[in-house]
Order: C-alpha cells, then sequence, then structure tokens
C-alpha cells in the first residue's frame, strides 16, 4: 500500500508539546526569523545563506517554508515569537526521512531543539509509520549531535569530507533512529 505523506503532514500541520507549537509559517513571522536567519553563528553550519533584511525573510517564508508540508516554525506557545524551524525531509521509497534545524541562538541550551525534535520523530513513527529518521551534523557542531541523542538517536559514524559547506569541506556524524528502537524507548 502506497502511503500518502503529504497528506498525513497536512492532517498534522500543527504539533504541540508542553511549551511549543510546531505549526506552518506565517508572514508576521518575518521579524523572528530575522533575528536568526541573520546571526553569523547561528548560520555557520547551516548550507542556507541566511536573510539579511525583511524582505529577504519574507521571501524565505515564500519561497520556502510555504513550499511543501513538513515545514514547521517553532513558536514558544506562551509568547507566540517564533523561535526556530524544522524541516522535514521525506524519502517514500525507502520510508524513511532526514532533518535539518535552526534555532534561535538566544534560545539555545534551553531544551527546545530537543523537544521539537521529540516531537517530529513521533509524529514520523506513529503517524507517518516510517521504519527509519536519520540526520547528521558537521564535525564542530557537536550541540547538534547531543540534540539527536537526546531525542533518542544514535551515532552511527562518520563520513569524512563529506559536504562542502561555504567553500570548505566537513566531516558529517551520521545519527539515526528505527522504527522498533524508537518504541522500545517510548513505551518502555
Amino acid at each position: 500500500m502506497v502511503k500518502n505523506y503529504n497528506e498525513i503532514l497536512y492532517i498534522h500541520e500543527n504539533i504541540e508539546t508542553d511549551r511549543l507549537l510546531l505549526r506552518k509559517f506565517r508572514t508576521t513571522d518575518a521579524e523572528d526569523i530575522l533575528e536568526y536567519a541573520s546571526d553569523p553563528q547561528t548560520l555557520e553550519y547551516l548550507i542556507w545563506q541566511g536573510s539579511f533584511s525583511i524582505e529577504e525573510a519574507r521571501a524565505n517564508i515564500y519561497d520556502y517554508y510555504w513550499s511543501r508540508p513538513g515545514i514547521w516554525a517553532v513558536e514558544l506557545k506562551a509568547s507566540g515569537k517564533v523561535i526556530g524551524a524544522i524541516d522535514l525531509r521525506l524519502n517514500n521509497d525507502d520510508d524513511k526521512a532526514g532533518f535539518g534545524y535552526v534555532f534561535n541562538r538566544s534560545f539555545w541550551g534551553k531544551g527546545y531543539a530537543t523537544e521539537t525534535l521529540k516531537a517530529v520523530i513521533a509524529m514520523c513513527f506513529e503517524h507517518l509509520q516510517l521504519n527509519r529518521v536519520e540526520s547528521n551534523h558537521y564535525v564542530g557542531n557537536e550541540g547538534s549531535g547531543r540534540v539527536m541523542q537526546k531525542a533518542g538517536m544514535s551515532c552511527e559514524g562518520v563520513s569524512k569530507q563529506s559536504v562542502k559547506v561555504k567553500g570548505v569541506f566537513h566531516d558529517q556524524v551520521i545519527y539515526g533512529i528505527i522504527r522498533n528502537d524508537y518504541f522500545d524507548i517510548a513505551y518502555s
């Protein structure tokens, strides 16, 4: 049976956690996007070049954030502020997904990225019924690896100089979690 992942993602356009609402981006989010999208330290390990004006932030909403389901704004429920984004990248043929995320540096170290990733991983296995979720981080960005570990993913190895970002080759640390391991952790 062929799964209609996009239909399931539309149903789960909003995902709520204790402190966060993952939702579609709105044009009114441009200022919050600009805060993290113009910070050189936040952008250091991203292929994305960022946004350096309110117009570029709005263009990112129109051109990328609204391009398909599975891209969520990460909003603090208490204040309505958008502090980041997470992007689910489905591989329909292999029943798996990867992801990327970015968070406003002012909100690093508070558990928001882990809370976000746990919610997306749960949706991947419980609703999309995927077999695997995987991602990576570049050596030097170990904070991202800690987020993946706290969300239940395991380090699977290092791929040497496997990606060129902003003219520099980077080693990638690969993380993954499979369906059986997720359910063993989630329901133990």
